[in-house]
């Protein structure tokens, strides 16, 4: 029902990611791209991440997400009332094992700080959001070919708006999605939630109206 409302945020399900992923084999594209699906992240952050930023093996996998000010400045505390940089878990086996198996056949790439002459880790996917567009884009006309339409026109955003929704049909607290979004303000977690509301109301078919005579008869009944 929210996509009725063009001010609300436009969203894939689960089955709709799996099958757009199926059209992305390059592991390259398909890494990224299940990236944004898993985390949540913004385009500009998900192209910021480097291999240190995954702990695809701590007990608990998860990965860090640096602010686009973290990352200017090179770390080091936040402004007060400023976000820190978040971590966010990875929750998915599947996820996490691609990763560790696209950092295993790839090596670190660096480069050296023309200032400090200091060596940086360079960021695991070194393109543009135009080309991550493109690479959508291509995905989307091969699903046409094949028969298989999406709902929603599909941009890297739309998997930020995916994971949010996806969160919250799995019955994840608004406040535990404000932080792994890394939303300032509720009003912002908000949105999402609402959207929420008009999908499910929508799909539960609640009626209002039952027969007079039945509703007279269960009056009677308790009597």
């Amino acid at each position: 029902m929210a996509l009725h409302y063009t001010e609300l945020p436009k969203y894939l399900l689960a089955p709709e990611v799996a099958a757009l992923l199926h059209y992305l084999p390059d592991w390259t594209q398909h890494g990224l791209v299940n990236t944004l699906w898993n985390t949540g992240a913004r385009i500009n952050e998900a192209l910021a991440l480097r291999r240190r930023d995954f702990r695809l093996n701590d007990d608990i996998p998860h990965v860090v997400i640096r602010t686009a000010k973290q990352r200017r400045t090179g770390g080091g505390r936040p402004q007060k009332g400023k976000s820190a940089n978040r971590v966010v878990v990875l929750s998915d086996a599947d996820y996490v094992r691609e990763m560790r198996n696209l950092f295993a056949s790839t090596r670190e790439k660096f480069d050296i700080d023309t200032l400090t002459g200091e060596k940086r880790a360079m960021p695991v996917w070194s393109v543009t959001d135009r080309t991550v567009r493109n690479w959508l884009k291509g995905a989307v006309n091969a699903a046409s070919r094949d028969g298989v339409t999406f709902t929603v026109e599909i941009s890297p955003h739309t998997f930020r708006h995916s994971f949010a929704m996806h969160l919250l049909y799995g019955h994840t607290p608004p406040k535990v999605l404000q932080s792994l979004m890394g939303h300032e303000k509720y009003e912002s977690t908000e949105v999402y939630t609402k959207v929420f509301a008009l999908d499910v109301a929508a799909s539960q078919n609640v009626t209002f109206t039952l027969p007079v005579g039945d509703a007279l008869q269960l009056l009677r009944d308790n009597r």
